[in-house]
């Protein structure tokens, strides 16, 4: 097995598969912090060089931050290089009319801080209401903060072509788009994809396994309601309803099943292949908290999909269109079920003086 890496610029590759890291945050279960940072060099080990995280993880980038400085002085600069961080920058809401260049350029060299590194491989711009202050200016605070070095690539997240075009036009240069992306949810094939394309824009992927709905874990199983121990859940399992029915959904599962089966694979290494075929889809984004489902996730550079597989798996899609409207928008709706669910000021806490330096 050798792990397929996908071209994100010029000079830069990075691993299709990519460890997720916002399992590790707060609101997702218990995470053991010290067997979570030491598994992280299995995933390195294997070819999954690329972690992503955001500042608004909690926790997340110091963990990361801790492992690299581990692996460093464990085995030298050499291999701890070979670890990508793609991090994301994320004004809270409630500063959005407020926030000064200067608290941008903080946000980043927190990160940097966190992360132990001298530069940030990919910045992920996000800001939660386009209507409030100036998000072009923002972004541009990163852009320079590219051009002194501090960050190597700068990406957007949560987007769809309406609201990333103000910043290609501004020429700006993104590499990226971060989006949802599964066989449950595929908002981002109507329009972001093509456009993408067209604008060098390529898109990493999360949700492919939709929080873990998309596994064996969830075959024949009845519908379970929405009692469920964190947010991550609860967010997918609305995903669900909009795909369909309990039902449609465990069709879905069981014709997973029967191809990996025929393939030798799991579920989920068939919905993450799925994912990884789809047009100007540069990675997937696989949520991981340790390492002991890493044979699994490997499974999926062995799989390659055949017409007859792919043809399966269209005719549940056909009859089950999934979330509609543009990619985020149901999200983005605060009042709607979706929205209500999303925690939109996680940045800074009262004790943090990062976004209380003077000056802009």
């Amino acid at each position: 097995m050798t792990a397929e890496t996908a071209a994100l610029a010029p000079g830069y590759a990075i691993s299709r598969v990519i460890k997720g890291g916002w399992q590790l945050a707060g609101d997702h279960g218990p995470v053991d912090r010290a067997d979570a940072v030491r598994d992280m060099e299995a995933f390195l080990d294997a070819g999954i060089v690329t972690f992503d995280c955001a500042d608004i993880y909690t926790g997340v980038e110091e963990m990361i931050g801790d492992f690299i400085a581990d692996v460093r002085a464990r085995r030298g600069s050499e291999v701890a290089n070979r670890v990508q961080v793609h991090t994301k920058l994320v004004p809270d809401l409630g500063l959005l009319e407020t926030i000064r260049p200067a608290d941008i350029e903080a946000i980043i060299d927190r990160s940097l801080k966190r992360l132990r590194i001298e530069r940030l491989h990919l910045v992920q711009f996000y800001w939660w209401d386009l209507s409030r202050g100036d998000p072009v200016a923002a972004l541009e605070v990163a852009r320079r903060a590219r051009d002194k070095g501090k960050i190597a690539h700068l990406g957007v997240t949560n987007w769809d072509v309406a609201e990333t075009r103000a910043f290609t036009e501004a020429r700006i240069g993104l590499v990226s788009n971060q989006v949802q992306y599964s066989l449950l949810d595929r908002r981002a094939e109507k329009d972001l994809a093509g456009w993408g394309a067209a604008n060098g824009v390529q898109l990493l992927c999360y949700g492919t396994l939709a929080g873990g709905f998309l596994t064996e874990r969830w075959l024949g199983t009845p519908d379970p309601g929405f009692a469920f121990e964190n947010r991550s859940l609860i967010k997918y399992r609305l995903i669900i309803d909009e795909f369909g029915p309990w039902d449609r959904f465990q069709t879905l599962l069981e014709t997973l099943k029967g191809i990996g089966d025929k393939h030798g694979t799991s579920l989920s290494s068939v919905a993450t292949r799925w994912v990884l075929d789809q047009p100007q889809v540069a990675a997937a984004i696989v949520g991981a908290r340790y390492a002991r489902h890493l044979p699994q996730t490997l499974e999926v550079f062995d799989l390659s999909l055949d017409t007859e597989d792919r043809t399966r798996i269209s005719a549940i899609l056909d009859a089950a269109p999934g979330p509609q409207g543009p990619v985020f928008g149901l999200e983005r709706d605060r009042g709607g079920r979706h929205g209500r669910i999303m925690k939109y000021n996680l940045n800074a806490n009262p004790d943090d003086t990062v976004l209380g330096a003077a000056g802009d």
